[in-house]
């Protein structure tokens, strides 16, 4: 009939600007749907994130932050159970990481406060907008997420030391994971704490792009920490507190071998490296 415009049938053809190609309206909703987000797109996702994080109240990034280290405490029971029913083969690392995997689970489909997390998340604000408040925002959130996650994981190991909350072998098998999570230099900790940072920089890149693949994504970056054995700071301190509740580590040696490189490391992995790095591939289209 003249006067109707049948170019608005869904199921009519849609040309697509700038292409010889002619597909129907429907097809052109595919299409879209099956195109992978665009960097600055990621981009933004995380920026706004972090930017509301940056205003959450102290109080709620603190009881977050305590209950993530409580959580990634599981990295390591998981990884003892599945040990405890293993036999000491070669081939055993491939199982028992998968455990490690756990703790990271409950921690970020929780929504739970990480710090190597947040060195992402809340440094993306602050390349955008150097400001000195945001520096300080992001000061702010570093160290109550970081002292939180310190306390949860320190109970956890208070908690898990007590007799009869777990099994004379698997609670040995805890403190052997522990002992070789130690058992290295300082540069080692440090350098093996720049690939943990920036592993974990590249999982909150991907979470913002996957959608549906959540856990896929965690699972396989989480996976490969633990079995090149890298170090990530808030994981590692509850096997570092581990050996100090049992009298196996000193304090100082705790936190000037272990938790200072692994820190630095972690940072610089994910903010020095991943963070700067995605920040330059989006800056001219931002």
């Amino acid at each position: 009939m003249a006067g109707q415009d049948f170019s608005r049938n869904d199921d009519g053809p849609a040309s697509d600007a700038g292409t010889n190609t002619n597909i129907t309206r429907t097809e052109a909703k595919e299409v879209r749907h099956r195109q992978r987000l665009r960097a600055p797109v990621i981009y933004e996702i995380i920026r706004r994130g972090g930017r509301e994080e940056l205003g959450r109240p102290a109080k709620s990034l603190f009881f977050s932050g305590a209950a993530a280290g409580v959580s990634l405490s599981f990295s390591v029971l998981a990884q003892a159970l599945l040990r405890s029913h293993l036999p000491d083969a070669d081939w055993r690392p491939l199982i028992e990481c998968l455990g490690y995997s756990v703790g990271f689970l409950i921690v970020v489909l929780g929504r739970q406060q990480l710090f190597t997390e947040n060195t992402i998340t809340a440094i993306l604000p602050l390349v955008r907008a150097r400001t000195r408040e945001r520096f300080l925002g992001v000061g702010r959130l570093w160290s109550i997420v970081l002292l939180a996650n310190l306390v949860g994981t320190f109970a956890a190991a208070l908690f898990n030391s007590v007799p009869h909350v777990l099994d004379e072998a698997t609670f040995g098998h805890m403190m052997d994971i522990s002992r070789h999570a130690m058992d290295k230099g300082w540069m080692e900790m440090l350098l093996k704490g720049v690939t943990a940072g920036f592993l974990v920089a590249a999982m909150v890149w991907l979470l913002a792009a996957v959608g549906s693949s959540e856990f896929l994504v965690i699972v396989t970056i989480t996976y490969i920490i633990a079995l090149g054995e890298f170090t990530h700071v808030i994981a590692g301190s509850f096997e570092a507190f581990l050996l100090v509740v049992q009298g196996e580590m000193g304090v100082f040696a705790m936190v000037f071998g272990f938790l200072i490189p692994a820190l630095i490391g972690n940072i610089i992995g994910g903010t020095a490296l991943f963070t700067v790095i995605s920040y330059g591939q989006v800056a001219e289209e931002i």
